[in-house]
């Protein structure tokens, strides 16, 4: 069964922080590259942070220092602790594998961050 499950978001203030989890099935996070994309209305669906099954982690330009990336292998979950929340951050962020293509591949329902005061 393939299953990915997005949780976490809300609506914070500026400089806020936030924790998102996703929760995926095995046939989704098992020795991938799991990662964190996000997409804003009008904009394309962009990866923010990824993370291998051996811990190494890459980030976009917009978000590095603030946000963290982690993994727990064994309960086949991702995290994401955002912090100094901008509004620029509003999205609805969504977990997969770094290889998942819009369109083509499962993804799951998001989970919407709004950053406003």
């Amino acid at each position: 069964q393939v299953r990915l499950v997005e949780s976490g978001g809300g609506l914070v203030q500026p400089g806020g922080s936030l924790i998102l989890s996703c929760a995926a099935s095995e046939s989704i996070f098992s020795r991938n590259t799991m990662g964190w994309y996000r997409q804003a209305p009008g904009k394309q669906r962009e990866l923010v942070a990824a993370m291998t099954s051996g811990g190494n982690t890459n980030y976009a330009d917009s978000v590095k220092g603030r946000f963290t990336i982690s993994r727990d292998n064994a309960k086949k979950m991702v995290f994401l602790q955002m912090n100094s929340l901008k509004p620029e951050d509003t999205a609805v962020y969504y977990c997969n594998r770094v290889a998942a293509r819009v369109g083509t591949d499962y993804w799951g329902q998001g989970t919407q961050v709004t950053v406003s005061s």
